[in-house]
């Protein structure tokens, strides 16, 4: 039996009935396979309008996926790596999970380090040898 809801993060599910998936005739090697059967998918998701997003959740995909959705909020993934359309479309809705699990994913706050003081010396001191290299690069003052 089939799933009907694609679990994301914990807490954040998101209902295949969101997802819209338009088909088309894929490009590439295939032979006759490719002028008659429509094995490249679309999935078409509607991240603005989506219920099972927070707002929170909405802005922050609709920032960081701002590349892959267009004006009207809707974000855009297709696949024509297999001859399959039933490949194809398990592909991309693997892609989507991946994607959207990232996007929605918190970034974490970096912490302040300091440089030891062996590392300071260290670079003080390769600095100094910089320093005195190219000083005697220079020609010689002759009077």
């Amino acid at each position: 039996m089939k799933t009907q809801s694609l679990a994301i993060l914990p807490g954040i599910i998101i209902q295949l009935s969101e997802l819209e998936f338009r088909t088309s005739r894929s490009g590439g090697p295939g032979g006759q396979n490719v002028n008659k059967v429509e094995s490249k998918v679309e999935l078409l998701f509607d991240a603005a309008n989506s219920p099972s997003l927070t707002d929170t959740q909405r802005s922050r995909l609709m920032e960081r996926l701002q590349r892959r959705i267009d004006a009207s909020g809707v974000l855009h993934l297709s696949s024509q790596v297999s001859r399959s359309q039933l490949e194809n479309r398990e592909i991309v809705v693997e892609e989507f999970v991946r994607l959207v699990r990232a996007a929605l994913k918190p970034h974490k706050k970096r912490l302040k380090t300091r440089p030891s003081r062996a590392s300071k010396e260290e670079r003080l001191k390769k600095k100094r040898i910089r320093s005195e290299k190219k000083k005697f690069r220079g020609g010689l003052d002759v009077q």
